[in-house]
């Protein structure tokens, strides 16, 4: 059985659109899933002019009615952005209220079993918000929309898997959520994702949150009150967890395999090792040489899958953008759609989805 992915096309006037003509030129997609793009028709074909991919179009109302065959890209078309007036390249209004709405869409539809699976290309958080649309980001969103309360954002490249104690709050604010309780609910989430993943015995390794974890509260007394409590509270419940650990060298092991998973206490510190990673700049040629890193949000009740840069306005119209972070969303959302045993198909038998 091949999963439904509703994928969303992202700010119209970013990459988004490129991006997911580039990623659904690769036949091979087709054979493990049924790609719908929820979007808008004419961006799409405004993009093929910058990507050179000419896909035959399939407009549908409903992702049941879909052909998701290779050269055919299915759309469910949302009729909000106009390529004619659109600013490529800008922050607009008309461009953060199409994003939101492509994403609220694609939520509705796999909460309704329309969808196995979501996937998300950028969005830009300043245009969303410009168009009356409050929220730090996708992860909020979902949370919002699907009424999830634990929840956390897991990046993954390669072997490496982080998920995040807090995100989208100033580093002030990250700090304060430092909380045993929170840090806690985070490990039992990282736990089950991996094992979820596939992985029977998940090790996982939980940051500090001050420079060699407080140096015994010379630094700040976090680890004492808040990290180790949860930490070892965690390990009584059959968890294989360590923490906290130094900051500085966490990653670097987590890489080297001594960690299945690592526990970061807030967005820049997970952020910045795996983009090191999975971000490759060629200064010589003057572009990236590789995008890559997968956005997955955890905890809710369906699938969400996402690339792991933003909108990268720069690049929008150029057709140079790279789809490997949008094919390994989608790789991601495919390998969780068929482990899930959640939101099969409306028009499906349930038992013989969740087999497949």
């Amino acid at each position: 059985m091949r999963p439904i992915l509703g994928i969303t096309m992202g700010d119209p006037a970013g990459i988004g659109p490129e991006i997911t003509l580039k990623a659904l030129a690769h036949s091979e997609i087709y054979d493990r899933c049924r790609p719908l793009v929820v979007g808008d028709m004419n961006i799409l074909e405004a993009a093929v002019k910058a990507v050179g991919v000419v896909p035959e179009f399939h407009v549908v109302k409903e992702p049941r009615e879909g052909i998701y065959a290779p050269g055919v890209v299915d759309v469910l078309d949302m009729h909000i952005a106009d390529a004619k007036t659109l600013p490529i390249g800008e922050v607009s209004v008309v461009g953060g209220e199409a994003a939101f709405r492509y994403v609220e869409k694609v939520i509705a539809l796999a909460m309704a079993g329309k969808v196995h699976a979501t996937v998300t290309n950028a969005l830009n958080k300043e245009a969303m918000n410009l168009a009356g649309h409050c929220y730090a980001g996708h992860t909020e969103i979902y949370a919002r929309l699907t009424g999830t309360q634990k929840y956390t954002m897991m990046l993954v490249h390669q072997n490496l898997r982080v998920v995040h104690v807090s995100t989208h709050v100033s580093l002030r604010e990250a700090c304060e959520r430092v909380k045993k309780e929170r840090i806690l609910e985070v490990i039992r989430i990282a736990d089950r994702a991996c094992l979820d993943m596939g992985i029977q015995r998940p090790r996982i390794g939980v940051a500090g949150l001050n420079p060699h974890c407080g140096e015994n509260g010379l630094f700040g007394r976090e680890e004492l009150d808040e990290i180790m409590p949860a930490v070892a509270e965690a390990k009584a419940a059959g968890i294989l967890v360590e923490g906290p650990i130094p900051p500085d060298s966490i990653f670097s092991k987590a890489r080297g395999g001594m960690y299945d998973i690592v526990v970061a206490m807030y967005h820049d510190q997970g952020h910045i090792p795996l983009k090191l990673v999975g971000f490759v700049y060629n200064q010589k040629e003057g572009k990236w040489d590789a995008v890559e890193g997968v956005n997955i949000t955890l905890g809710l009740p369906i699938i969400r899958t996402s690339v792991d840069h933003g909108t990268a306005y720069d690049q929008a119209g150029k057709g140079t953008a790279s789809e490997c972070s949008l094919m390994n969303a989608i790789d991601y959302a495919i390998r969780f759609a068929r482990g899930s045993k959640k939101n099969c198909v409306e028009e499906e038998n349930a038992e013989a989805c969740c087999k497949n």
